[in-house]
């Protein structure tokens, strides 16, 4: 007897590039690539599927995707579009569905309930919300939506059929349906996994399936092996939580900004940008790291503990010590990516009194108290508004919330 259809998951289809093609009409019917800074040397982070036609993936280095495709149109990432158009669909998708988990910035799993669960009334569901997203986001903002008896068998469904799909996967046809994928080809298995895998003389997915519980476990080495075991046969896994651990931005350096002198006020932007962020989610640090990679390809790495901070002034004072004796052991070496994380992360409630507190001149108290204020300026009146060690002209240089596919910046993020 088949598992009930429990899970609708929405994927959309070139998530960045389409919203590029619906906001730009003359992009529309051309290959285009997404590339985060104006530069050949840089990768596509997205393409449209006119694009892909011409063998061009994320992560095509930017000069070969133009080789593989004279005709391809790049465009700067607007990452504050992406959000904009991320929580539109939000809105839409809600008129059809409650949304159970947003996964991504272009994934959404709905579950549906008893009365949504059979295969007329869950494919009414979907194709209604298609109809909603094309009429109220747009025609070129289009997605594939799978659904199956757990969320894990229903994203699996969304890569069946590519773009605008809707496929519905029961448990019971997952052998059969899914027999031409390789293992690489399934969500949660990249090449690390893939190469245990070989070893253990799995290389399609009718030798995964064949992996007993034990055997997949072995494989995984822990109990991921099971839980995927579980998962690949429409059982419902309960989710694992997991705890924020970190903050942090990192940012690829156009060639104008390389030298050094440029380099530190792109460092300084990151890390008042994470400071500001671990302040709106009113969270501590105790740890900052600062990372960079050269032009030569010489990877730098520093870090520094602190007592529990939460002040931009105290972050760069780290960070300063940290360009010293990294970058600035080289002065004449060029800077191409920046990354700064603040790490050992303590909620602003979990955080005891300390007896000093009560001192109303205490340095780092006063600290937070600018700081704070900082941030209320500049939302009120615009990022960049109110910089330290930086004028605000060289933070918008190098401004701007970066997307990375598992998290979505709020939109308040956007004025940090």
């Amino acid at each position: 007897m088949n598992k009930p259809l429990r899970w609708l998951y929405v994927d959309f289809n070139s998530y960045f590039a389409s919203v590029e093609q619906q906001d730009q009409p003359h992009l529309r019917g051309r290959p285009v690539a997404v590339m985060p800074v104006a530069s050949d040397a840089t990768c596509a982070i997205a393409a449209s599927y006119e694009a892909k036609a011409f063998g061009i993936r994320t992560g095509t280095p930017i000069h070969e995707a133009k080789r593989l495709c004279p005709s391809l149109v790049c465009v700067l990432a607007r990452h504050e579009l992406y959000v904009e158009f991320h929580h539109r669909i939000l809105a839409e998708i809600e008129n059809h569905i409650p949304i159970t988990t947003v996964c991504s910035i272009d994934e959404m799993a709905c579950r549906l309930m008893d009365n949504e669960a059979s295969e007329a009334a869950a494919t009414r569901i979907a194709r209604g919300m298609k109809q909603g997203l094309a009429s109220r986001i747009g025609p070129h903002v289009r997605c594939s939506i799978g659904i199956a008896p757990n969320r894990y068998l229903a994203k699996v469904a969304t890569d069946l059929q590519k773009p605008d799909g809707l496929v519905i996967l029961h448990a019971a046809e997952v052998p059969e349906r899914l027999a031409g994928l390789t293992p690489r080809d399934l969500p949660g298995i990249g090449r690390g996994m893939e190469l245990r895998l070989q070893r253990v003389g799995v290389t399609n997915f009718p030798s995964l399936w064949a992996l007993t519980p034990a055997r997949m476990h072995a494989a995984w080495g822990s109990v991921e092996g099971t839980r995927f075991w579980h998962q690949l046969r429409g059982t419902e896994v309960e989710e694992v939580e997991t705890t924020r651990r970190s903050i942090g931005h990192s940012h690829v350096l156009g060639p104008a900004l390389r030298h050094q002198a440029e380099a530190i006020n792109v460092a300084r932007r990151l890390t008042q940008k994470a400071a500001s962020r671990l302040r709106r989610m009113d969270y501590y640090a105790t740890a900052m790291d600062f990372s960079a990679r050269l032009e030569n390809g010489t990877r730098l790495h520093a870090r520094e503990p602190t007592w529990r901070a939460q002040d931009s002034t105290g972050f760069l004072r780290l960070l300063d010590r940290m360009w010293a004796r990294t970058i600035g052991q080289a002065p004449q070496a060029r800077v191409k990516k920046l990354g700064v994380v603040l790490h050992g992360l303590i909620p602003a409630a979990d955080v005891q009194p300390d007896l000093l507190e009560a001192l109303p001149n205490q340095p780092q108290k006063r600290a937070e108290a600018l700081s704070h204020a900082m941030d209320k300026l500049n939302h009120k009146f615009g990022r960049d508004t109110v910089l330290l060690g930086m004028l605000p002209a060289e933070g918008r240089r190098v401004s701007g919330s970066k997307i990375a596919f598992t998290r979505i910046p709020q939109r308040e993020e956007f004025f940090e």
